[in-house]
């Protein structure tokens, strides 16, 4: 049976199982032990209950094991039927105690939309250089395969023609550190074009800082004056860049790499990484708990 006492004797093993460090799990794992109580008293005061809070059947693993469990799934994201021989659990059990874990935890790490809404309320040129080192931020979309959709019309909104696949579409907004100050709140179907997904739903930054993005966002510029975008130099037909335009173009891939680091970073988790299984309702449910466990990793790192 898999549980955190066994498998925190093995740190390397406890890495590639989870994701996080040991002292990482600990540290966010004390803070969800304590929010926990508060949660499940709120969480069952919801429903019509004929016995008092606290009565019935309890959960069979401790928080700790069940946050492991949780961890264990987004990384390697294996079956509910493997993830309960490896925690002695009924498949069932598995999805309810992941399902329950998921909002405690997503309460204790930065999320994007957290530190989204600390940046719109940012006022020093010292406060914007705390979120935007450099006064820059790089922001790109990624698409992640899903399974062929039953219905004709989803299966033509949600092939991508550049992957080949029918996936979805999330945007990010990265600055120079690698922390994610920005995800879409609603992932997009894969047939919809990266600058289409950003007319929609576009990050605003403060003044100072400027915008890094790719040719698929070709013609921002024009559309969004008071912007500061920077792109790399489109070639034209027949024409050949200058060199100057291409030590440019270099220049400006150097510094846009981090936001595809980042995105490595999010698909080393099985989940955002591999064909998705799960229902697209809860897609933004666990790319938010990703991306804030790859803040709280680069956070951590800085103490």
């Amino acid at each position: 049976m898999l549980n955190y006492n066994r498998l925190s004797k093995k740190p390397l093993l406890f890495r590639s199982f989870t994701g996080l460090e040991l002292s990482e799990f600990d540290s966010i794992c004390k803070e969800v032990e304590s929010r926990y109580p508060k949660y499940e008293i709120k969480r069952l005061s919801k429903r019509k209950r004929k016995r008092n809070i606290g009565a019935g059947n309890h959960f069979k693993l401790k928080v700790r094991d069940r946050f492991l469990m949780l961890l264990v799934y987004y990384k390697l994201y294996i079956t509910h039927t493997l993830a309960g021989f490896l925690f002695d659990l009924d498949q069932s059990n598995v999805r309810r105690d992941i399902r329950y874990m998921e909002p405690v935890v997503s309460s204790c790490i930065p999320l994007p939309q957290k530190l989204y809404n600390i940046t719109r309320r940012l006022r020093t040129v010292q406060e914007v250089e705390l979120y935007f080192p450099g006064f820059k931020v790089f922001i790109d979309c990624t698409e992640q395969e899903i399974q062929r959709p039953k219905n004709k019309r989803k299966r033509k909104n949600y092939y991508s023609g550049k992957k080949k696949k029918h996936t979805v579409k999330t945007q990010y907004m990265i600055n120079k550190k690698g922390e994610i100050l920005h995800k879409s709140n609603k992932h997009r179907k894969g047939k919809q074009h990266d600058y289409s997904v950003y007319k929609e739903e576009h990050p605003r930054t403060p003044p100072q800082v400027e915008n890094y993005y790719d040719l698929g966002y070709y013609g921002i510029e024009k559309d969004f004056p008071d912007l500061k975008a920077v792109l790399p130099v489109k070639k034209k037909r027949n024409i050949e860049l200058t060199r100057t335009e291409k030590r440019y173009n270099k220049k400006h891939s150097r510094q846009r790499v981090i936001v595809e680091h980042t995105i490595c970073r999010i698909k080393k988790f099985g989940i955002m990484g591999s064909r998705y299984r799960n229902r697209l309702e809860r897609y933004d449910v666990m790319s938010d708990i990703v991306s804030g466990l790859i803040n709280y990793r680069i956070i951590h790192s800085r103490r």
